[in-house]
């Protein structure tokens, strides 16, 4: 495994057509299924990253800012923002893709992995190695996202 990792080393992107059976009653995509996805994303993420197995820790910060509907082309793209000792936080952005190729926002989450050893205990993960001003502030933007966190874990939400 090697010590440090760069930012891109494990950003990870999928596509998904929108079919009916990803949609709620409304027509539009179903925000369970989304979630899924998310989940998929971020952890394909965490393996790339860790290279170990993982298990979703926390969901948070999920932003629906706008809805996808049959036939749309759904992007999602991942990549690791914050590491700790064992846990990785993962940024999801989801897009509904148009024709010519432009991207529209429709979703943001965050994501806590935890990287696994062999007897399913936390293991250790790469260093991030953090280059641009953009991925420090994505980075100080972890640190407060999980100083909140905890907080909300000491008071029972």
């Amino acid at each position: 495994m090697k010590e440090e990792k760069h930012m891109e080393d494990s950003m990870t992107e999928q596509v998904h057509l929108l079919f009916p059976t990803h949609l709620n009653g409304a027509g539009r995509l179903f925000g369970g299924q989304l979630l899924e996805w998310i989940d998929e994303v971020s952890g394909v993420v965490a393996r790339r990253h860790s290279e170990s197995n993982i298990i979703t820790a926390a969901i948070d910060n999920l932003q629906f800012k706008q809805g996808a509907y049959a036939g749309d082309t759904v992007v999602l793209v991942g990549r690791i923002t914050h590491v700790g000792n064992s846990s990785m936080e993962v940024r999801v952005d989801t897009y509904v893709e148009s024709l010519d190729g432009m991207r529209r926002p429709i979703n943001r989450a965050y994501i806590v992995m935890v990287a696994l050893d062999e007897e399913e205990r936390p293991k250790r993960v790469p260093r991030l190695i953090v280059e641009t001003p953009g991925q420090q502030a994505e980075w100080e933007g972890a640190e407060k996202r999980q100083r909140l966190r905890k907080r909300r874990r000491l008071e029972g939400f």
